[in-house]
C-alpha cells in the first residue's frame, strides 16, 4: 500500500505530468515530419532527380527464398525474404530527424529569448522599485539615499 501511494505521489508530481504531455506531443509532432518528408518533400526530390522514390530505393544483399529478384519495390522483396540495404529509408530518417532537431532548436531559442526579456524586465523593475531617497530624522526633509550629511539642517546622517 505504502509502495502505491509513493508511486501515486510521484506520478502527480508536476514535471512528471508535463514531461508525459511533452512526450504524447513529441510523438505527434514526429508522425507529422515523417509525414511531410515521405509525402511531401521526398516526391518532388525524387521526381527531379529521374523519378526515383525514395521509399524504394534499396539493394538487394541476397535474393529471399519465395522469389529471386528484380524486385519492383522495397515491400515485394521483404516479402519475398530478401535481405536489403535500405538507402532510401534511412536518407528519408535523417531529413526527418533533421526537421525535427531544427524545429526543437527553434523552441528552445526562442524559449531562451522570452526567459531572457523576463528576467531583464525583471531586473529593471526591482531597480526602478528601489528607493532614491531618504529622509532626514532631524528636518524631515527627502535627502538623495548616499548622502552621509543633510544639504538642508546639515545634521549628520547615521546609516
Amino acid at each position: 500500500m505504502k509502495l502505491l501511494n509513493e508511486f501515486k505521489k510521484f506520478a502527480m508530481r508536476g514535471n512528471v505530468l508535463d514531461m508525459a504531455v511533452g512526450i504524447i506531443i513529441g510523438a505527434a509532432f514526429g508522425k507529422i515530419v515523417d509525414s511531410l518528408v515521405k509525402d511531401v518533400i521526398m516526391p518532388p526530390i525524387g521526381l527531379a532527380m529521374g523519378k526515383i522514390d525514395f521509399a524504394n530505393l534499396f539493394f538487394v544483399l541476397k535474393d529471399g527464398t519465395g522469389a529471386t529478384g528484380p524486385y519492383h519495390s522495397l515491400s515485394a522483396a521483404q516479402a519475398a525474404g530478401a535481405v536489403t540495404l535500405n538507402l532510401g529509408m534511412f536518407l528519408n530518417t535523417i531529413i526527418s530527424f533533421t526537421i525535427v532537431a531544427f524545429a526543437v532548436f527553434m523552441l528552445i531559442k526562442a524559449v531562451n529569448t522570452l526567459q531572457a526579456k523576463l528576467e531583464a524586465a525583471e531586473k529593471e523593475e526591482a531597480s526602478a522599485a528601489a528607493p532614491t531617497t531618504k529622509e532626514c530624522p532631524c528636518c524631515f526633509s527627502k535627502i538623495d539615499i548616499r548622502a552621509t550629511k543633510c544639504p538642508n539642517c546639515t545634521s549628520n546622517i547615521k546609516e
